[in-house]
């Protein structure tokens, strides 16, 4: 038999933007609120170029962020400036939050090496995108391990979707961040589908939360669509984790409105209905609509700000597209220190296909 397992579950708006309680102090501060929701704009105008930036053949495959930005803006925007980032390949919020560039960002996934050496001093610490599934869990361990022999108070923060949660990788991870409990915090964006499997069918658990439980330490869920739930709580999960007690997992249940990638169509799996009613509960207007309710938000102000974030996004298009071409080689400059002997060849071939390629069809 079964034991019902009951965890805290977080949410603090309602889909229309109401208030279902009593908010936490930091709330008050609505020039807060305000940045919060002008870098949720932000993400989705960067979201929809970068998609149409795609269609067009200017970058490769990308992963949309659309109907997620709540979670990874309340992330990066609560974590330490020397906290360390091992993200997966939705993070765009979380990424443009800690100072990673759009630029950046576009060159990664353009397939350039440069898109992953971040300008920014306060982000030299941050892994790059992980496309390969709960990897990076393990990888942020390694991390919080290294905090936790130096005896630093920083916390290490990875991030992942329902899908990777089912994987050995992740639960690897839990097991040692709870055995040696370490300074480390688990995101889990529970947006219902990993690619075209229903959350569902992926996992018997009720939550996947509650996988936190068997590792030795704590988890919990919040409403991944209420940015003022994920802030909250992920602001709590980070001090947990900073003063010793052990890692946290929390589980954002949210809905993943785009395809998985612009090389799915989810049109094929999803049911139009199901998008249709998740569309009701998105975090851009549920923030906004409370925004404008308490007076601190209007029309004007949002044409203003999108008109602002457009030329924003523009801006960093355009610098995108100024980088140039990088060399063929470079895909080989970060593999090893000092390239090996018996790859040479290797090396020598791909400069010789690259030459012959630059000098146009004749000389294939």
């Amino acid at each position: 038999m079964l034991h019902k397992v009951e965890l805290p579950y977080t949410r603090f708006l309602s889909p229309d933007g109401q208030l279902l309680g009593e908010l936490p102090a930091w709330a008050d501060d609505f020039n807060l609120l305000t940045r919060l929701y002008r870098q949720m704009v932000l993400t989705r105008l960067f979201d929809q170029k970068a998609v149409a930036l795609q269609r067009t053949g200017r970058i490769g495959t990308y992963a949309p962020t659309l109907g997620q930005e709540a979670i990874g803006v309340a992330v990066g925007s609560v974590m330490h400036a020397d906290d360390v980032l091992v993200p997966y390949y939705r993070d765009t919020a979380v990424q443009l939050m800690r100072g990673v560039r759009m630029e950046e960002i576009l060159l990664y996934w353009g397939g350039d090496e440069r898109g992953s050496d971040f300008a920014e001093p306060a982000v030299a610490e941050d892994f790059p995108i992980c496309v390969p599934i709960a990897t990076q869990a393990l990888h942020a361990c390694g991390v919080a391990s290294a905090f936790k022999i130096r005896g630093e108070h920083r916390v290490a923060v990875t991030t992942c979707g329902d899908g990777a949660t089912s994987k050995g990788d992740f639960l690897e991870a839990l097991n040692v961040a709870g055995a040696w409990q370490l300074p480390v915090v688990f995101v889990v964006n529970n947006n219902q589908w990993a690619i075209s499997v229903p959350r569902r069918i992926q996992c018997g658990a009720p939550t996947l939360a509650q996988k936190a439980i068997g590792a030795g330490f704590h988890g919990e869920q919040v409403d991944g669509n209420d940015l003022l739930a994920v802030y909250d709580r992920v602001q709590a999960a980070l001090e947990r984790a900073r003063h010793g007690k052990g890692p946290v997992l929390l589980e954002c249940l949210s809905y993943r409105l785009g395809d998985h990638t612009t090389a799915d169509d989810a049109t094929r799996y999803r049911p139009a209905e199901e998008v249709r009613h998740a569309w009701l509960e998105e975090p851009v207007k549920r923030l906004q609509r409370f925004m404008v309710g308490q007076g601190v938000w209007d029309e004007g102000r949002e044409q203003a700000l999108i008109s602002e974030c457009q030329d924003r996004v523009q801006r960093a298009v355009d610098n995108f597209e100024a980088a140039g071409i990088q060399a063929p080689e470079s895909i080989l400059d970060h593999v090893y220190a000092t390239w090996p002997d018996a790859l040479a060849e290797q090396r020598d071939w791909l400069l010789e296909r690259a030459a012959r390629r630059a000098g146009g069809p004749g000389h294939e």
